[in-house]
């Protein structure tokens, strides 16, 4: 108890002797925070839960998603013991259906995340760091790309290259950056005339490592909190394309394209459509949780 109490003690202290407990201070602090906030965690726990499907879905699925049983007599079952979510029209289990689908989901948001993020954050702080010339040229063609509506968009660069899940990744990574750039280029505007940036100007640092050392690390708690909250968007801007084909394709078992194949169902054999439409929902619901109470806790102008 007593070490655990000196462990709290050193990592709240104001005065830290290193910049690592600094750091490690200024970490517990955030997550002292985000604690406090009730449906923060129930946001953080449906993505928990969601990561922990992926990774174990082969255990935790008791049937294989892309093959089905007997065309004759387990298609289109309604939900019963020996099938939770019921099966569809190709007698396959749906419940193990949507149980795979996570590992889908989670991919796409966090290959989105990993391709979009730093393309928005070179650009936004590239434009509010120089000005000029480089911040019109970047920013109109942020705002070009900002015109358009997001699935409306994928859909042109997914028709342009194929459907497939990999270009459906690719589609919704090139519109899901000019959000991330606007509000990078806007924190960069805040701190590009402050001291310790001219003070690096002054040591001879060049303007790269100003950005990548300085200036990225501080737009990104605003833009963490951006992702975090688009992640409901991306999800089901993946489902869309799922649903009109464009997505992952049959057999796989995405969570868009189980609804479409469910829908013609709809009315008798309602599961079919509703069990992966309330997956897409609840996962939704988790991000914008977590993502309202990260910004709680992250925004420094927000309230504490």
């Amino acid at each position: 108890m007593s070490q655990s109490l000196s462990r709290r003690e050193w990592l709240l202290t104001e005065q830290p002797s290193s910049r690592r407990q600094a750091r490690l201070g200024q970490l517990y602090r955030t997550w002292l925070a985000l604690r406090s906030n009730p449906l923060a965690m129930v946001g953080l726990g449906i993505i928990v839960v969601l990561i922990l499907v992926a990774l174990f879905a082969n255990v935790i699925a008791p049937y294989d998603p892309l093959v089905g049983g007997d065309l004759r007599t387990e298609r289109l079952l309604p939900p019963s013991a020996a099938h939770w979510f019921g099966t569809d029209d190709q007698a396959r289990d749906i419940f193990s259906r949507v149980i795979h689908g996570a590992r889908l989901t989670l991919m796409i948001v966090a290959l989105v995340a990993v391709i979009a993020t730093p393309i928005g954050l070179l650009i936004g702080t590239t434009a509010g760091y120089f000005g000029g010339w480089v911040d019109t040229v970047l920013m109109r063609i942020t705002d070009i790309a900002l015109a358009f509506p997001r699935l409306i968009l994928a859909l042109a660069f997914v028709a342009a290259l194929g459907p497939g899940i990999e270009n459906a990744i690719i589609a919704i990574a090139l519109t899901s950056w000019p959000p991330y750039a606007r509000l990078a280029r806007a924190e960069t505007l805040t701190i590009r005339n402050t001291d310790f940036i001219a003070a690096s100007k002054l040591q001879g640092a060049s303007s790269t490592r100003i950005i990548w050392g300085h200036v990225v690390p501080l737009c990104m708690p605003s833009v963490i909190v951006r992702v975090t909250l688009d992640m409901a968007g991306i999800i089901l801007t993946a489902a869309g394309l799922g649903f009109l084909g464009l997505g992952a394709q049959p057999p796989s078992p995405e969570w868009g394209a189980m609804v479409a194949s469910g829908r013609r169902f709809l009315i008798d054999q309602w599961w079919g459509a509703t069990m992966p439409g309330i997956a897409i929902f609840v996962v939704s619901l988790g991000f914008n949780l977590l993502g309202d109470g990260l910004r709680d806790v992250l925004d420094p102008k927000g309230e504490k």
